[in-house]
C-alpha cells in the first residue's frame, strides 16, 4: 500500500469519527452503553438497572404491560365498581374466584401489581425524560457546528462557481438562510444553519404528555366521587352523601369536596319511533330540571339529555336511564289512607316492562285492627296488548295502554329485622297470601283509575296513574381535565416528531487559484429523506439567482489547437446528489462540526 493510499484512508477515518461527533447532536436519544454489564459491585449492578429502567425501550414495554393489565379490569367485576355482580360472579364461578381473589383480579386497579407497573412507568419515563430535555435545552443554547472538511461525502450536496466575492457570497447565504427560519452563523469560510428543533421538541412533549395522562388517571382515581340516584318526576336531589342510592369514591376523597348543589326532577320526556323496521327505538330523551348552587342558591332551570350533561362547579349531572313509576293509594280496613305515592318499577326489556315491588311498612290495621304490614307483586306494561292478546309483555316503550298487575300478601315484610333489603323485590317467607273467591292468590290487572278490593273488608290498592322516573349519575373526576390536556399535547407532539426533521445546512466559499469563488453546499439530515436534497436544490436556487455561475473562460490555445478548459465541468452548477465517496456515503445520522 502507498503512503498516499494510506494518507487517504487515515483522512476517511478522521472525517468519519468527525461526522459521528456531530450527528450524535441532531437527536436527544440516550446512546447505548456498548460496553456490555458492568463488572460486580453494588455501584455497578444499580447503575446497569437504572439505564435499563430509563431507556425508552423499557418505558414502552411498561406502557404496554399496562394496557395488558387493564383487559382484566374490563372484562372481570370490580368491586369498586359494582359488588353486586362480583358476588354473583363468585357465586357462578366457585373454582376460579378464588384464584381471581389471589390475584387481586377483582380489585385490578388497586392492585399490587399493577400499581407497581404504573410506578416503574412513571420512574422510567421520567428518568428518560429529564436528561434528554437537559440536553436539548443545552442544544437550544448551542450554536450550529462548522463545516466538515469534506462536504462532498454528506447526503446532498452541490456546488458552482461564481464571480462574486467569497464574503459576499457567505453574507448572501446567511441572510437566505435566516429568511428561511434557520439558525446560522459565519464559522471560519462556511456558513452554518439548523433547523427542526421541534422534532425534537415535539418528540419530548410526547412523553411529557404521557406523564400528564399518567398524574390526570391517578389524581381521578384517588379522588374522584360517583354517585347513582333515581328520581321520579317532582322529587328532587341534594348533593350529600345519604341521598344517593349507590356511591363509589376514590381512596382519597373527602365528603368536604363535595359540590353543593341541589336539582328537581321536573319532567322527563322520551319519544320513540312510532312505525316501520326501527319501531320503539328511542328518538329523544331529555329531562328537565330545576337546580341550584350553594346552600341558597337562585333556582335555574336546564335540560339534561344523553351525553348533554348538566355542569355545576367540579361535578357532571348524566342522565343514565328511565322508566314508569304507577301511581298508588292503599287504604286498610278503616278506610284510611295508609300509602299513597309513585312506586318506581324497574325495565326488563326495550319496551320498558317493568317490575318491582311495593310495601307498606306502616300504618295499616287490619280487620281485626291488628298492626301488620303489605306487600304487592308489581308487573307494569306501559302498552298492553289486550287481554288474550298474548303474554302480558309490553307492545311499546310509550305509555299508549298502561296496565298495572299486583298480587297481594299481608304479615311480615322483614324490613324490622335490620337485614337490608331489595326494595325492588318481595321477601314472601314470612307473608301470607290475600286470596280470592276460589282460594288462589289475589291478584288483578288494572287500568289507571281502577281498584283492586282485599277481601273481607281488609282495604284495597287503587291505580291513581303513572309518573316517570330518570336515572342519574353524579360524577366528579378531577384529573379529566389534565388528562384531557395531556392527550391533546401528546397527539401534538406525535405529530411534529413524525412530520419535521431534523436538518443541518452548510455553505463553504472558498477563491480558487484563477480567482473565481466556489461555493459549496451540503445538508445533512436526522434520517435519509427525499425532502432534505429537494429542499437544499431550493436553497442553492435562491442563491443561485443572487450570486450566479461565472461565465466560463476561453482556455489559450496550445501547439495550434483550441482545447476544452480542464475545469469546464466545474463551472457549472451541479444538482444536489447523494454521496457517491469512495469510501461509501455518510451515514444520514451523523453530522459535520467546526
Amino acid at each position: 500500500m502507498s503512503n498516499t493510499e494510506t494518507d487517504v484512508t487515515r483522512d476517511e477515518r478522521q472525517d468519519r469519527r468527525e461526522l459521528g461527533e456531530a450527528g450524535s447532536q441532531l437527536s436527544t436519544a440516550p446512546v447505548e452503553d456498548s460496553g456490555g454489564v458492568p463488572g460486580l459491585g453494588l455501584v455497578g449492578w444499580a447503575r446497569w438497572f437504572w439505564r435499563q429502567l430509563t431507556s425508552m425501550r423499557v418505558a414502552l414495554i411498561l406502557l404496554f404491560l399496562l394496557s395488558l393489565g387493564a383487559i382484566p379490569g374490563s372484562l372481570i367485576p370490580q368491586n369498586n365498581v359494582d359488588k353486586t355482580k362480583v358476588e354473583a360472579f363468585r357465586e357462578a364461578h366457585g373454582t376460579l374466584a378464588p384464584l381471581y381473589d389471589k390475584l387481586q383480579l377483582f380489585d385490578v386497579y388497586s392492585s399490587v401489581w399493577f400499581s407497581a407497573i404504573y410506578i416503574l412507568l412513571f420512574v422510567s419515563l421520567i428518568g428518560c425524560i429529564v436528561p434528554r430535555s437537559l440536553q436539548f435545552a443545552g442544544q437550544l443554547r448551542g450554536r450550529p457546528p462548522g463545516a466538515p472538511s469534506r462536504l462532498t461525502r454528506l447526503p446532498a450536496y452541490t456546488t458552482w462557481r461564481t464571480e462574486a466575492d467569497p464574503e459576499q457570497v457567505r453574507e448572501l447565504a446567511l441572510a437566505l438562510l435566516k429568511r428561511r427560519r434557520f439558525r446560522a452563523r459565519i464559522a471560519g469560510n462556511a456558513v452554518a444553519a439548523e433547523k427542526g428543533y421541534l422534532r425534537e421538541a415535539g418528540n419530548l412533549l410526547f412523553h411529557v404528555s404521557l406523564i400528564v395522562i399518567l398524574l390526570g388517571f391517578a389524581a381521578g382515581q384517588l379522588f374522584k366521587s360517583e354517585g347513582g340516584k333515581l328520581i321520579v318526576e317532582g322529587d328532587g336531589f341534594s348533593n350529600t352523601l345519604t341521598q344517593y342510592d349507590d356511591f363509589r369514591s376514590g381512596s382519597m376523597f373527602s365528603t368536604d369536596d363535595m359540590e353543593p348543589f341541589s336539582f328537581t326532577l321536573d319532567e322527563f320526556t322520551g319519544t320513540y319511533e312510532k312505525s316501520g323496521p326501527n319501531k320503539g327505538t328511542p328518538r329523544t330523551f331529555q329531562a328537565e330540571v330545576t337546580y341550584s348552587e350553594g346552600v341558597d342558591g337562585k333556582g335555574k332551570k336546564a335540560v339534561i339529555e344523553v351525553n348533554k350533561p348538566l355542569k355545576v362547579g367540579g361535578s357532571k349531572v348524566f342522565l343514565l336511564s328511565h322508566g314508569y313509576a304507577p301511581v298508588v293509594s292503599v287504604t286498610d280496613a278503616r278506610g284510611k289512607v295508609v300509602y299513597k305515592g309513585a312506586v318506581p318499577l324497574l325495565p326488563i326489556d326495550n319496551n320498558i316492562t317493568s317490575t318491582g315491588a311495593i310495601k307498606v311498612n306502616d300504618g295499616y290495621r287490619n280487620t281485626k285492627g291488628e298492626k301488620e304490614q303489605l306487600g304487592f307483586n308489581a308487573f307494569f306494561v306501559p302498552t298492553f296488548a289486550g287481554a288474550g292478546q298474548g303474554n302480558m309483555f309490553s307492545q311499546f316503550p310509550g305509555l299508549g295502554y298502561p296496565v298495572l298487575a299486583l298480587s297481594a300478601y299481608h304479615g311480615s315484610l322483614g324490613t324490622d329485622s335490620g337485614i337490608p333489603q331489595n326494595v325492588y323485590q318481595l321477601d314472601t317467607r314470612k307473608l301470607k297470601e290475600f286470596e280470592d273467591s276460589e282460594g288462589r292468590l289475589l291478584k288483578k290487572r288494572l287500568l289507571p283509575g281502577e281498584t283492586l278490593e282485599l277481601p273481607d273488608g281488609a282495604g284495597s290498592v287503587t291505580f291513581e296513574g303513572v309518573k316517570e322516573w330518570a336515572s342519574f349519575q353524579v360524577s366528579q373526576q378531577p384529573g379529566n381535565g389534565a388528562a384531557l390536556a395531556g392527550a391533546v399535547a401528546a397527539i401534538g407532539g406525535l405529530i411534529g416528531s413524525l412530520f419535521i426533521q431534523r436538518r443541518r445546512v452548510w455553505v463553504r466559499t472558498t477563491a480558487d487559484a484563477d480567482g473565481i469563488t466556489v461555493v459549496e453546499m451540503a445538508g445533512l439530515g436526522r434520517s435519509e429523506s427525499a425532502k432534505l436534497p429537494e429542499e437544499l436544490a431550493d436553497l442553492a436556487a435562491s442563491l443561485h439567482a443572487e450570486a450566479p455561475t461565472a461565465p466560463e473562460r476561453e482556455a489559450e490555445p496550445e501547439s495550434g489547437s483550441a482545447s476544452e478548459p480542464e475545469d469546464a465541468t466545474a463551472s457549472r452548477t451541479s444538482e444536489p446528489r447523494e454521496s457517491a465517496d469512495p469510501a461509501g456515503p455518510a451515514d444520514p445520522a451523523e453530522g459535520a462540526r467546526a
